[in-house]
């Protein structure tokens, strides 16, 4: 394959890049019944864990002020699409889940397109293009003090078949964690190191 791009210019045309798909996708987010931040919040609780579907957890993970997620928490709550309950174990904990409607809203996720596309790549191009955007957004929230959030099964405190069999077990939560678990993302992991 001949290279079109020169090897110096790469770098801002990533950036450049990702910027494009991401205002494509935020434009089409803007012809729904939800704004970005409300599709956003709903990708997110889909795909946490147990222990990170928290409103401090949410805005972490948007990089948002609590205000600003409570407000978006507000509207979603309003057209039926997240419930908050409290925390059985600790009052002080609201917890939030998608309710049917929500699930069924991501049906029409804008991001639909986007991920389609990649999907048409060759596989080790999305493997590729998908660790090293990973490694751009670790960089990108470690240089700005903010802390990665990542997939449970690849998280320093994740033991794999803990007692011989299923479940595995977070050792920093001391928790019991079924296969289900391992694959989501979790406010709490930390990356193996290397």
């Amino acid at each position: 394959m001949t290279d079109r791009f020169d090897a110096a210019d790469r770098p801002a045309l990533i950036a450049e890049l990702i910027e494009r798909l991401s205002r494509l996708v935020r434009a089409q987010a803007h012809d729904t019944a939800l704004n970005p931040a409300q599709w956003d919040a709903l990708r997110y609780l889909e795909r946490c864990n147990r222990f990170s579907n928290t409103p401090g957890a949410l805005a972490r993970y948007l990089a948002a002020t609590k205000g600003t997620v409570s407000q978006t928490l507000n509207a979603l709550e309003r057209k039926g699409l997240v419930a908050r309950q409290d925390d059985p174990l600790s009052g002080r904990v609201v917890r939030l889940a998608l309710t049917r409607a929500g699930r069924s809203a991501l049906n029409r996720d804008p991001l639909q397109p986007l991920a389609r596309a990649a999907a048409s790549l060759a596989g080790g191009e999305t493997r590729r293009i998908a660790e090293g955007l990973l490694a751009m957004l670790s960089d990108l929230q470690r240089a700005n003090g903010q802390r990665p959030f990542g997939v449970c099964r690849t998280c320093r405190h994740f033991r794999k078949d803990a007692d011989g069999g299923n479940p595995h077990f977070c050792a920093l939560l001391r928790e019991r964690l079924s296969e289900h678990d391992a694959g989501r993302i979790c406010a709490e992991h930390e990356p193996v190191a290397a």
